[in-house]
């Protein structure tokens, strides 16, 4: 079992000024620790949990993973997850893949419907429905899978988006393509979008007996589209506030045993580096001794 690190708060107590050299020695030390997977939120105001409120700092996501690209060299990087309703299709095909190239083929998509109504408004994002944010979700996962197609430079007609051109030169680094992930664990459409279109899913942990029962519904409809299960990575968000990470890998064995094969995790607050090397390079070790 694999470690992912999620760093999702930027309140560094030496200011704005300090987010940079802290971010690059997150990165240094995420590549020493073995962590596999370094990812940041797709948010513009800080998510109001844990304490926290819209006025915390946020960065910018692509932005944040092409610096985080430049210091490092193994790590898969991406956003856990990309806001569908942010950027359009094609545009985001070809963000992703401008950091798969600048990276040497380690970005990963991955992707959601969105949910923040408030930084949608507060910054005049146009925010559909829930039925037609998951629409342009299908919409804009069969367009980068088109734009990442060599063989396939047309046009893609949708219901929402309609491009002359499917054109993405230079070409991702990945094969076939940078890998897409999913998150969410939405039964009917999300876990249906995972079996059709996704390489990787990313669940949130809730007990091991309720990701089971989302893993026999991934299944099914692996099933019904014909899509073979054991394609798919398993991954799982795990955010313990106090960032303490106790009783983290005897947790984890349970699910491992379910097929779970990356557990992700965040750093408590906007300092992370010392957090990797005193608690996530340790946890990575636990887990690389599960199955």
């Amino acid at each position: 079992m694999r470690l992912g690190v999620h760093i999702t708060r930027f309140n560094h107590p030496d200011g704005p000024a300090a987010v940079g050299p802290e971010l690059a020695a997150a990165g240094a030390a995420a590549e020493a620790a073995g962590v596999s997977r370094l990812s940041v939120m797709d948010h513009y105001f800080q998510m109001e949990f844990h304490g926290l409120g819209a006025t915390e700092p946020m960065l910018e996501g692509y932005t944040t993973l092409g610096y985080l690209a430049a210091h490092t060299s193994t790590t898969r990087l991406g956003l856990l997850v990309t806001g569908v309703t942010y950027r359009h299709p094609g545009l985001l095909a070809k963000i992703v893949t401008s950091l798969d190239v600048l990276s040497g083929g380690r970005a990963f998509l991955g992707i959601g419907a969105a949910w923040y109504e408030r930084e949608h408004t507060g910054l005049g994002v146009p925010f559909p429905p829930v039925a037609e944010r998951f629409e342009r979700l299908e919409e804009t996962l069969r367009v980068c899978k088109q734009m990442w197609d060599p063989q396939d430079n047309g046009p893609f007609e949708g219901k929402h988006y309609q491009l002359a051109e499917t054109l993405c030169m230079p070409p991702a680094v990945s094969s076939p393509h940078p890998e897409i992930m999913i998150g969410g664990s939405g039964e009917k459409k999300t876990l249906r979008f995972v079996a059709q279109y996704a390489d990787a899913c990313n669940l949130f942990v809730s007990s091991p007996e309720e990701v089971a029962h989302k893993l026999r519904v991934l299944r099914g409809h692996c099933e019904d589209v014909g899509r073979d299960y054991a394609d798919i990575r398993k991954t799982v968000l795990y955010m313990d506030p106090s960032g303490s990470l106790d009783g983290f890998p005897a947790a984890m064995a349970e699910y491992a045993a379910l097929g779970i094969d990356e557990a992700i995790v965040a750093p408590p607050d906007g300092a992370p580096a010392r957090w990797i090397e005193s608690h996530a390079a340790p946890a990575a070790r636990a887990l690389a001794g599960l199955g």
